[in-house]
């Protein structure tokens, strides 16, 4: 069984090598998310989920990716919030 929490924390960890982005918070509750924001704006915020079968959901519902590729999943949610390429 894939360990979601590990897998969040993962991609919060891949999210901060995005000079722009920002992670604001993570809850470990049910449901567990990261919480990344472009540090530059007010209103470019995005809470991101991982699923069961290891896909990274926005809060939309829009899927970043998955737990083979965390630094990709990463780096599309940087496009979403118009950050700069690392």
């Amino acid at each position: 069984m894939l360990d979601t929490l590990s897998c969040l924390e993962r991609f919060a960890t891949a999210t901060r090598l995005h000079a722009d982005l920002s992670v604001q918070r993570m809850s470990f509750g049910d449901p567990a998310y990261v919480c990344v924001r472009n540090r530059f704006s007010d209103t470019l915020i995005e809470t991101v989920t991982c699923s069961q079968d290891g896909g990274f959901i926005t809060s939309w519902g829009y899927r970043l990716g998955n737990a083979d590729n965390i630094e990709n999943a990463a780096a599309r949610l940087a496009y979403l919030l118009a950050a700069l390429p690392s």
